[in-house]
């Protein structure tokens, strides 16, 4: 009998001394293409933190959008814009409050050729047969790139070369692969990749892409989705995002 008492006793001790992450949770989050890296960097750091997992997804901001207000189960967004967040807040799907700016964007023009890409006189030579972007309809980054365009005063002569990739991630494989000899991508997605030719796009040539990410109604009541949200506004995330090219708002979203 007393050995029994104190298997009971240890495991009764093993409960209340075990780590909190014995009770931690999940939250499914939607995430902007662009931000894929970065998200899952975030994502496994936060698990080792909290013991929360984050599931995520990725798409483009205007699918995840469409999905939400459909009743798609995600508890948490993170849009490669300002715009969505704050509709869903409007619409009584997500919480007001919550909505930040997570990261600023930067947009590049990229090229696997060392000699596809010399600066805005690349697009003014109008030399190539494909140009990739992001489809605006849906993506961000696709609507910066339509404006750069037209800032150039190039946009009716390109039109014709350009191929539309539904997320940026597609736009960045359609040059990745050779199907265009060059396109607009998120400067994040070239962290660590070596060769080719970009040229920096400057902020003048296009609205500033403001991402914001905003807790939805489906998860006011989660706790992992709102830790998540928390620790994407800490030191940690913050180091992992600027790694990965964005730049920071000085000031949340609103």
């Amino acid at each position: 009998m007393q050995v029994k008492r104190l298997v009971a006793l240890i495991g009764y001790l093993a409960c209340w001394l075990a780590p909190t992450h014995a009770f931690a949770g999940s939250a499914h989050v939607a995430v902007a293409a662009n931000f894929t890296d970065a998200a899952r960097e975030i994502a496994a750091a936060f698990k080792a933190q909290t013991g929360h997992d984050a599931i995520l997804s990725f798409g483009a901001s205007g699918s995840f959008h469409a999905q939400i207000q459909q009743g798609a189960p995600f508890q948490v967004f993170l849009s490669a814009d300002d715009e969505r967040p704050k509709k869903l807040a409007e619409e009584g799907l997500a919480v007001s409050e919550t909505r930040f700016t997570y990261a600023i964007g930067k947009l590049v023009l990229w090229s696997r050729d060392p000699k596809g890409v010399t600066g805005e006189e690349t697009l003014r030579a109008n030399a190539f047969s494909k140009l990739s972007i992001a489809n605006p309809a849906a993506a961000p980054y696709g609507v910066a790139a339509i404006e750069v365009l037209k800032a150039l005063k190039i946009h009716d002569a390109a039109q014709p070369k350009i191929v539309m990739g539904a997320t940026i991630a597609q736009a960045f494989q359609f040059i990745d692969t050779g199907n265009a000899e060059i396109g607009f991508v998120a400067l994040s997605q070239l962290t660590g990749k070596e060769g080719g030719s970009r040229w920096m796009v400057p902020q003048s040539l296009h609205s500033e892409i403001r991402q914001d990410a905003i807790l939805l109604k489906t998860g006011a009541r989660n706790d992992a989705a709102k830790a998540f949200l928390a620790f994407l506004k800490g030191p940690q995330a913050r180091a992992v995002i600027e790694t990965f090219g964005y730049a920071m708002a000085t000031k949340s979203g609103s």
